[in-house]
């Protein structure tokens, strides 16, 4: 069990108003008052409510608002719900995230607990909504995101939940605490309870970029000068380190490119199992692969011989983040355990100019390739001049915050691509982890920036047509943009009478102008050419949420719209 509250803080129990529950309340009303869209309730204690789920997942999940405007499930039939967001399946494994929440409109001093009733719910609820068999009557909004992790799992993948219990007060009682112990102990290392709240949210505001700090490491160290950078190898103790985290917390994994997320993977089962055996804890130095820090300076006494204390001018963790997050809650939660287990540390002292080693150094010692350490490369540094050309910023870093209709992000471009020109749109929605990794060159090798931008401007296109009418369209569309845009940029290609390699700046306005002239009609033809699609594949007896879920993850439809793509496209227009 995990309470995100970076340094153990803990709401203040007091009738007065709290600043941090004021100031995520202004924050609040400021989501509302900007996006009404958003909450279509007539009860203003509901949106506001709803919109605090909002700015939770936008905070716990470091997702934009709008995008976690998609997974806000807050309504009638939600099964105790407020918001669900599925993961990406890796060995085997995916992770649901789900968020339920209750939010004190008038009360903001901060010392409300966490309603008993609240935390039972979320016992049934995780009983129910993952268990197959279970029938559960569900909203037009949830059931699709049900069906998809019910379809995972008959496929056999294995879902770690994390529940979020967000609030603006404090943590339940211990009642309900014994509770969520036992639970957690019934479900084994599946499933999580975390309690969120505005402590939390202002805290990950507030993380702030810069970390000096000192730290005591065990025994002697290494140190050396190389190329104009400084080295020290050395041991620390893992209790150091939980001390380290309780003071900073996550802003020492600000350019960290695996940012502990909480989950009960096996690595970090496996890291807090050792710490808590009394026999194999003093192994856990030869166990680990240790952990790797930068820093634009360090200093220590040269003149003794151990147990050095070495200051540090802007730390940051970029491999390890999972040990030090793991051993940080693993000792919060049992007190002085492992007291002889240590860990192998690298302090690199790096000149400003080295954020290309910064990034090469992450990707040496990580064994994932994700979007950062892309970012630098020669392909991406080519299509931000061209989309800069084209009147575009290309946002490539998951973390540059500039938002707008003419700033993409290399993740979007990333699957926009994949699904509309490389015509894998099931890799585009279910691999992307890959599309920085095993895909890339998939995706961005000979790839311009038109091509880049109209890409993604289809799949906007789509999306936001998609959005207009889940509710009255048919039952496939929530699963469906990827492949709808691949339909899409096949017709406009069709009516242009263009090869993807032929568009380029020359043309990169008129199929621009021809997108938003006629995307209506695009969007028609390609529900009626997938509808089609669906129904080759199916006949006409009924398709459930789970059987299409699958359908869409596994890229069967791929090959109807390719041997019969012509037919499908004539019967589009026929009606």
């Amino acid at each position: 069990m995990t309470e995100i509250l970076p340094g153990g803080a803990q709401a203040r129990r007091s009738k007065t108003t709290n600043i941090n529950a004021s100031i995520v309340d202004h924050r609040v009303a400021g989501i509302l008052e900007a996006n009404p869209e958003w909450f279509p309730w007539g009860d203003q204690k509901q949106c506001k409510s709803a919109a605090f789920v909002l700015l939770c997942m936008s905070s716990a999940l470091e997702l934009p608002l709008e995008e976690c405007a998609e997974i806000l499930t807050e309504g009638g039939n939600d099964a105790g719900v407020d918001g669900l967001h599925i993961g990406d399946v890796e060995d085997g494994e995916f992770y649901v995230t789900v968020f339920q929440g209750k939010y004190k409109v008038k009360d903001l001093s901060g010392a409300a607990n966490f309603p008993e009733n609240g935390v039972q719910a979320a016992f049934q609820t995780i009983q129910v909504l993952f268990d197959p068999q279970r029938e559960v009557a569900l909203n037009k909004k949830i059931a699709p995101l049900i069906e998809e992790i019910r379809s995972l799992i008959r496929d056999g993948y294995i879902p770690t939940v994390r529940v979020v219990l967000c609030n603006n007060g404090a943590k339940w009682i211990s009642q309900a605490n014994s509770w969520v112990r036992e639970a957690e102990r019934d479900y084994g290392n599946q499933v999580e309870f975390v309690h969120f709240n505005h402590d939390a949210i202002v805290r990950t505001l507030q993380r702030g970029p810069h970390v000096d700090a000192v730290l005591t490491l065990s025994g002697g160290i290494v140190t050396e000068d190389l190329n104009f950078k400084r080295v020290l190898v050395g041991r620390i103790s893992v209790h150091e380190l939980h001390r380290i985290f309780d003071e900073h917390g996550d802003q020492l994994l600000e350019r960290n490119i695996r940012r502990y997320l909480g989950h009960a993977n096996r690595v970090n089962i496996d890291i807090r199992n050792t710490l808590l055996d009394r026999n194999q804890s003093p192994n856990f130095y030869f166990y680990n692969n240790g952990i790797t820090v930068v820093c634009d300076r360090f200093d220590f006494n040269a003149l003794q011989q151990s147990d050095h204390r070495v200051q540090l001018s802007n730390l940051q963790v970029i491999n390890g983040g999972q040990t030090c997050k793991t051993i940080h809650q693993t000792l919060s939660e049992n007190g002085f355990c492992a007291p002889e287990a240590y860990v192998l540390i690298r302090i690199y002292q790096l000149p400003d100019e080295s954020t290309d080693v910064v990034r090469d150094i992450t990707k040496a010692t990580n064994s994932q390739s994700p979007v950062d350490l892309r970012s630098n490369d020669e392909w991406q540094r080519t299509l931000a001049l061209g989309m800069e050309q084209l009147g575009y910023t290309y946002k490539r870093h998951r973390e540059d915050g500039r938002a707008g209709a003419e700033v993409v992000t290399s993740s979007t471009i990333a699957q926009a691509v994949l699904a509309v020109w490389r015509e894998r749109p099931h890799q585009a929605k279910f691999r992307r982890p890959e599309h920085f990794g095993r895909l890339y060159d998939t995706i961005f090798k000979d790839l311009n920036a038109a091509q880049a931008l109209i890409a993604t401007l289809i799949f906007r296109a789509v999306e936001r047509a998609r959005k207009e009418r889940v509710e009255d369209g048919p039952d496939f569309l929530p699963y469906a943009s990827h492949h709808l845009a691949m339909i899409v940029g096949r017709e406009i290609r069709q009516d242009l009478q263009l090869a993807i390699d032929e568009i380029s700046h020359k043309n990169f306005t008129t199929l621009k102008a021809a997108l938003e002239d006629d995307s209506e009609r695009y969007y028609s033809l390609a529900v009626g050419s997938l509808s089609d699609a669906i129904r080759t594949c199916y006949g006409d007896r009924p398709v459930s949420l789970q059987q299409l879920a699958a359908t869409f993850r596994r890229g069967d439809l791929l090959e109807m719209l390719d041997t019969d793509s012509a037919t499908l496209f004539q019967n589009a227009e026929d009606r």
